[in-house]
């Protein structure tokens, strides 16, 4: 399941479903644009240890901040403090190689991907085990706590 929720990409007339639902009514339409310069930091919490649940999520996180760039230009920060760690082991680094490439490519464009250093102690990982693209931080939630004290808005992402 993942969970969240940003910007709608298309739009179904209203008048198309009007004659089914006509005792709801229709829907109001709001399509205005999203604001400039717009931080954003995402709470990423995955609780599985399956590292083939792991892709989908870590595509999700490409496709969101790849979105949130094109439709703010703000500044996009993940706070990974879960399962989802593991993908970023280097140990890992040839299952994952083709969406590392992608978050590779997001990293030089400025999105940061942080991780909970108490996550990754949890996790059986030290900061060596990692890849390049992750900042170590102390704790995820004061992190989250952090950003947003300076503007960041928040968004939770999860996939189970």
């Amino acid at each position: 399941m993942l969970a969240v929720s940003l910007f709608a990409f298309t739009c179904v007339p209203a008048a198309v479903y009007a004659q089914d639902v006509a005792h709801f009514g229709v829907a109001k339409v709001n399509m205005h644009k999203a604001s400039r310069g717009l931080n954003t930091v995402f709470d990423v919490n995955s609780r599985s240890a399956d590292l083939d649940k792991l892709l989908p999520m870590l595509e999700a996180v490409n496709a969101v901040a790849k979105g949130v760039m094109h439709e703010t230009g703000g500044k996009v920060v993940f706070v990974f403090h879960g399962k989802e760690q593991l993908a970023f082991a280097n140990k890992n680094e040839l299952e994952y190689s083709d969406v590392m490439t992608k978050l590779s490519a997001l990293r030089k464009q400025g999105v940061e991907f942080r991780f909970c250093n108490n996550a990754m102690q949890g996790n059986g990982l030290v900061p060596a085990d990692m890849n390049g693209l992750v900042t170590v931080i102390p704790a995820g939630y004061p992190e989250l706590a952090l950003l947003q004290s300076q503007g960041y808005k928040y968004l939770f992402f999860s996939y189970y």
